[in-house]
């Protein structure tokens, strides 16, 4: 069974930090681009980073440069995304994402189910 599992969710005050994982299991996620992706209430689904087979980093989103990281634990066979300096605007569902393809321009085609993430005003 393919399956990506968030996880480190919760409430964190304004400039504050929290680390998010995603746990893979039924494959690999090692060569494989795997991304971070959010939804605010009322808001499209945003795509935040990604971090390609061969560890090359993509920004997707300029709110979060300098602030995020995304980082491979190929031992845990996991992916982590680092969140510092948070703001309310950060308040969101945050998922994860796997390509199945080295590339971040690879389609997206397995999917966690989601952790909330609030950082209050």
């Amino acid at each position: 069974q393919v399956q990506l599992v968030e996880s480190g969710g919760g409430l964190v005050q304004p400039g504050g930090s929290l680390r998010l994982s995603c746990a893979a299991s039924g494959f690999t996620l090692g060569y494989t681009a795997t991304g971070w992706f959010r939804q605010a209430p009322g808001k499209e689904r945003e795509a935040i980073l990604c971090i390609s087979g061969s560890d090359e980093v993509v920004v997707f989103a300029d709110s979060v440069k300098g602030r995020f990281a995304i980082s491979r634990d190929i031992a845990k066979n996991s992916v982590s995304l680092q969140m510092n300096s948070l703001k309310p605007e950060d308040t969101a569902i945050y998922y994860c994402a796997a390509a199945g393809a080295p590339l971040c321009s690879d389609p997206f085609l397995t999917w966690g189910q989601g952790t909330q993430v609030t950082v209050p005003s």
